[in-house]
């Protein structure tokens, strides 16, 4: 894995998520008490997990209401052991990177 920057520091409002596709990777970014990554890919039907709305840890695909916790990536409704990947987040002075 290697540190890439996927965005600046201001590019996710706090509250909010935000998708970014790095090395063809579809990636939600969101900043909810730290800044958190994850697959942005709904397992259910390919929908963005990015503008889901947030609830502590959990976003819900606005798709069709499936949750997620953005800390481990894992469904917590419908099927048990569905886990979506999760990337290192570091914020610097010049913006956010991933480990990808």
């Amino acid at each position: 894995m290697a540190w890439k920057k996927v965005a600046e520091k201001d590019a996710v409002a706090p509250g909010k998520g935000r998708e970014f596709v790095v090395d063809g990777k579809r990636i939600a970014i969101f900043n909810q008490n730290g800044f958190h990554a994850l697959d942005s890919v709904c397992a259910h039907q390919d929908g963005s997990l990015a503008p889901g709305k947030l609830d502590g840890d959990i976003v819900e695909c606005p798709l069709h209401f499936w949750h997620y916790n953005i800390k481990t990536g894992e469904l917590l409704d419908y099927i048990k052991g569905v886990k979506l990947q999760t990337y290192n987040v570091e914020v610097k002075k010049d913006g956010i990177y991933l480990d990808v």
